[in-house]
């Protein structure tokens, strides 16, 4: 029964990632496609989630429900690096007036796992638990640019990549060319590649011994700031701070 009810769990948790951005309802095919679960275990899963509340059902199309939120919660309530990075995504925000993130690397995605918002609010769809894809996000590549030669090959080797905008960076070359720009430079200026009218910066975080752990970003509308302003106003505090943060590491 132990075993039958772990595996239970981790295919209801299989379910619940399979919600995103991209994929805000599901039906019992969709949430199978995604998993890999047959349809009559994905339906077990789907409402077993919906008797503990995690997910509503409309008749056709699962929803998650705010009280998923609890579980992303736990972790950036307990974990160190969000609670070490807060302070400093707070003095970001407050030198910059821009929004301030954290994200680590999850499997193909940006995850972001703490955030400090600013005044000027976007519609960018970042907020803690968003993903957004490696290759087209200035968080993302920077994180990829942590990869060895082997695991970008593994990585690039899912190449053509779906286009966001027509700037979105599509082919292996291009995300490639993307990468080692990122590494020369030390940080990632994203515009209008996830997103029309949003620009983003991202710096890296290294721990002590020199391993990429994230990545900090801030995101703007491109009607009111410029790539120069990212580069020589926001950057530098960004570099300050993701250093001070990962000496605490």
């Amino acid at each position: 029964m132990a075993v039958e009810g772990m595996a239970g769990l981790a295919k209801g948790l299989a379910i619940l990632e399979a919600f995103g951005d991209s994929t805000p309802r599901l039906t019992i095919s969709d949430a199978s496609r995604a998993t890999g679960l047959s349809r009559a275990t994905a339906r077990r899963c789907l409402n077993t989630l919906t008797e503990l509340g995690y997910v509503t059902f409309d008749g056709k199309f699962f929803a998650p429900t705010p009280r998923v939120l609890r579980i992303g919660a736990t972790y950036g309530e307990s974990a160190a690096l969000p609670q070490l990075a807060q302070p400093h995504l707070a003095a970001i925000r407050d030198a910059t007036d821009e929004s301030a993130s954290l994200a680590v690397r999850y499997d193909n995605e940006s995850l972001f796992i703490a955030r400090s918002e600013g005044t000027r609010l976007i519609d960018n769809g970042i907020r803690v638990g968003a993903r957004l894809p490696l290759y087209a996000s200035s968080t993302g590549q920077v994180l990829l640019g942590a990869l060895d030669s082997t695991e970008l090959t593994d990585y690039l080797a899912a190449a053509p990549f779906p286009a966001r905008t027509p700037g979105t960076p599509t082919t292996a070359a291009e995300v490639e060319d993307r990468v080692r720009a990122v590494r020369a430079a030390g940080m990632a200026i994203n515009s209008e590649e996830l997103a029309l009218g949003l620009l983003s910066i991202a710096v890296p975080v290294h721990d002590p011994a020199g391993q990429l752990v994230g990545a900090i970003s801030v995101s703007a509308s491109s009607s009111r700031v410029t790539v120069d302003e990212l580069r020589d106003r926001v950057a530098p505090v960004m570099q300050q701070h993701a250093a001070a943060l990962g000496r605490k590491l």
